[in-house]
């Protein structure tokens, strides 16, 4: 597994997919850092609220600080990656991320809690079209789906050992482990820079690679030239693209986390435990699955993946509606489980599409900026779902919320079948998968990755 083979067989042979030495380096600093988010993930409403004193509302409003830094910085990351590199504008999201979290952990004031939330989304808001951008050059086109698949695998993965840490150490009765958890985040950020600063020429080669290639879709060499945001406005397969994103962000990911949350533990569901069980199943089988549904998905179009996550969140809500009719009990804890693992499918079909679809659009001058709106388009769903989520529950409308949400989710896989009518071909596929994978592969690959070493 070096750099000798074809990074465009992306999916050969093997349990892992053969990528490019430098696109396992970053995937590797992003898993480190993933380990330190999972420390803090959970935690940052409880500090606000319980060890710093401030009120529910002010403490729910310090976590949407987060959520709302990224309506700037998602773009700004974007525009930044294509003037200044994504390698050196991924590196700046991360020292500005650092420097969020490292300011969470000492902050006593309210003032001084919002600075510091806004500062680390702002950060993470930066990081993600930059690294998105990063890991689609260094992959390249054949290769693209892979590498985000495997991204979304090592995110899930990192998150889960994090939380793990942060339960195992966090405790409102010692308020310096929550300041430890924030310190340890800031230093999993600060870890990744001295990586990707080794990557210098190995990116850029990727990026000339890039810029010399003529991206599907794309009529013409003027579209190299390119760069505006009001230039990328004008592609209808990306706006498209876009759209559907949002929509499936907010019936999907934008419940996950807030209506699901407060359906399944209101008054006579279950309890926090259960909970935690149902969202470590969930984990678990994005981590242990992902690889195995890419391989699925090999051969097929990138909208059938689409779809097929659509039809699974669709499932997921109606075994979410039948769980909050069976009470408190082992029942209903087996039913949101299952919601979960379903639920995690729906993310394994998900992550080798979109990104790479987007990047396959994006001409080589523009690639931050596709990436930055595509990444907004994920924090849209993410502020409208939740928002969507907590109204309904309010008026006492759980059941109703998640009929919708499965109806929402039929006609976004009827759409994402449509778009695949406006895209062009090379856009709209995922390579082909060579044979299903064995114990003795899963181990050599394993024993391979353990030698690669930054540099090439």
């Amino acid at each position: 597994m070096t750099d000798a083979k074809d990074p465009r067989d992306g999916q050969r042979g093997a349990f892992l997919p053969v990528l490019p030495r430098a696109a396992w380096v970053v995937l590797g600093g992003d898993f480190m850092s993933a380990i330190g988010s999972g420390l803090t993930l959970p935690c940052l409403f409880i500090y606000a609220h319980r060890v710093r004193d401030l009120s529910y509302g002010a403490a729910g409003l310090v976590v949407s600080v987060i959520a709302l830094a990224s309506l700037l910085g998602n773009p700004v990351g974007g525009a930044a990656a294509d003037r200044w590199t994504p390698r050196r504008t991924l590196m700046a999201g991360l020292v500005i991320a650092a420097a969020g979290s490292a300011l969470l952990a000492v902050a006593r004031t309210t003032p001084a809690l919002f600075g510091a939330a806004g500062l680390l989304g702002l950060g993470v808001s930066v990081i993600w079209p930059a690294q998105d951008a990063l890991l689609a050059s260094l992959a390249g086109p054949a290769a693209r789906s892979a590498v985000f698949s495997v991204r979304h695998a090592c995110l899930n993965a990192g998150l889960g050992l994090g939380a793990l840490g942060a339960a195992a150490v966090v405790s409102v009765a010692h308020p310096g482990t929550f300041a430890a958890v924030y310190l340890a985040d800031a230093a999993s950020f600060l870890a990744f820079v001295p990586v990707l600063a080794r990557l210098g020429s190995t990116a850029r080669r990727a990026s000339t690679r890039r810029a010399s290639t003529q991206r599907v879709g794309i009529q013409g060499p003027a579209r190299q030239e390119r760069t505006s945001y009001r230039e990328v406005l004008r592609d209808k397969a990306f706006l498209r693209v876009w759209a559907l994103t949002a929509v499936i962000v907010t019936v999907s990911f934008g419940q996950f986390q807030s209506g699901f949350v407060g359906y399944a533990t209101r008054p006579g569901g279950i309890g926090t435990h259960g909970l935690a069980l149902a969202f470590a199943a969930n984990m678990l089988t994005v981590a242990c699955g992902q690889l195995f549904v890419l391989r699925w998905l090999g051969g097929h179009r990138r909208t059938t993946g689409v779809a097929l996550a659509a039809a699974a969140w669709a499932a997921t809500w109606a075994v979410v509606i039948i769980g909050g009719h069976l009470g408190g009990g082992a029942a209903a804890q087996t039913a949101f489980t299952a919601a979960m693992v379903i639920f995690a499918l729906g993310e394994s079909l998900l992550s080798p599409t979109l990104p790479a679809i987007i990047n396959d659009l994006a001409p080589p001058a523009a690639a931050g900026r596709y990436n930055g709106l595509g990444a907004l388009a994920f924090t849209t769903g993410f502020l409208l779902g939740p928002a969507s989520g907590g109204l309904a529950l309010g008026a006492g409308w759980g059941t109703g919320l998640f009929a919708v949400m499965l109806l929402a989710c039929v006609l976004a896989a009827a759409a994402a079948v449509r778009l695949g009518r406006h895209l062009p071909a090379g856009a709209n596929q995922i390579t082909a998968a060579a044979a299903a994978p064995t114990v003795h592969d899963l181990v050599a690959d394993c024993a391979a990755l353990a030698q690669l070493r930054p540099a090439e």
